[in-house]
């Protein structure tokens, strides 16, 4: 594995990089090999390479949403960085914009800059945490608006190294889901937003913020909402009925404030969390009857 991995991307790898540092709940083993390629010609050449070789590939993207498994990854794990942070204005048309902004952008730089350029679609984003291609792959949402309603094109990388753009027809969003086949690997997002006075936008981020901060942990790290809300319902609602706020694994924690997430209390293990999780499932299903699918998305060995 280890000559096949020299391969990749001679040069510009790190190899045995443990990946805690490079995720919200800091929690996660080491990489075989992270790769933050310094192009869209070299992420191309190395997913070619990996195919060609079978070594696995892992998407980190903003570590996010993510847990890590306390075994690490095998093969490569790609981290989208530098040349894939950028935003890009075009020029505005009958009161509308479009913006492409690279995958590896924080999400809340594109609503900051939106908002301040007096253009809404994305405003109820305000304090998702993550990066755009995080939160197109996932279609991230909250207080009713999701991202896939402004996307209208995307780049990406397939597995074999091919350069792909779809276009919105192409482009099937659902609830918390982007349907991207053939193991694409987004590297920018194309984004329709319409002009609206900046100052009212400002006034509905800051209460989107407030509201937030009232109800959701900060001060310990966590990686979001861990479930995805059932049809109807609310994972955080079914969670706090089952008596489980609070309820804790190793280090992990159902937060007290939010039960939607599990906090880091310090030194928690990818395996507390994972174990946290399970409880939850099985609590709600016994109290509710309604079984809570992750939002959370487990990567690396799990055994």
């Amino acid at each position: 594995m280890a000559s096949k991995l020299e391969a990749l991307a001679p040069g510009s790898a790190q190899s045995a990089t443990h990946l805690a540092p490079y995720t919200s709940f800091r929690i996660g083993g080491a990489a075989d090999m992270l790769f933050q390629p310094p192009s869209m010609a070299a992420l191309s050449g190395a997913l070619a390479a990996a195919s060609e070789l079978s070594v696995p590939v892992t998407l980190l993207g903003g570590g996010t949403n993510v847990l890590v498994s306390d075994l690490g990854v095998r093969g490569m794990v790609v981290r989208l960085a530098g040349a894939f942070d950028y935003i890009r204005w075009g020029g505005e048309q009958g009161g509308a914009v479009e913006v492409e902004a690279g995958a590896a952008v924080k999400l809340a730089r594109l609503v900051r800059e939106s908002v301040d350029a007096g253009f809404k679609g994305l405003e109820f984003a305000a304090g998702i945490p993550g990066t755009v291609g995080g939160a197109a792959l996932m279609n991230a949402g909250a207080f009713g608006g999701e991202v896939g309603d402004a996307i209208i094109a995307m780049t990406g990388v397939s597995s074999l190294g091919e350069v792909i753009e779809h276009g919105r027809e192409n482009l099937e969003f659902s609830y918390r889901k982007l349907a991207l086949g053939g193991g694409v690997m987004v590297t920018s997002v194309r984004f329709r937003l319409l002009r609206s006075p900046a100052g009212s936008l400002r006034t509905v981020v800051e209460k989107i913020k407030a509201k937030r901060r009232r109800k959701q942990p900060f001060g310990l790290h966590n990686a979001g909402s861990v479930f995805k809300n059932p049809a109807g319902e609310n994972a955080g609602r079914l969670i706090e009925l089952a008596g489980l706020k609070g309820r804790v694994v190793g280090d992990a924690e159902v937060s007290t404030e939010h039960a939607n997430f599990i906090v880091n209390r310090g030194a928690a293990r990818a395996r507390d969390v994972c174990d946290l999780m399970s409880i939850v499932q099985q609590e709600v299903w016994r109290r509710s009857g309604v079984w809570l699918e992750p939002e959370l998305r487990l990567i690396g060995d799990w055994g």
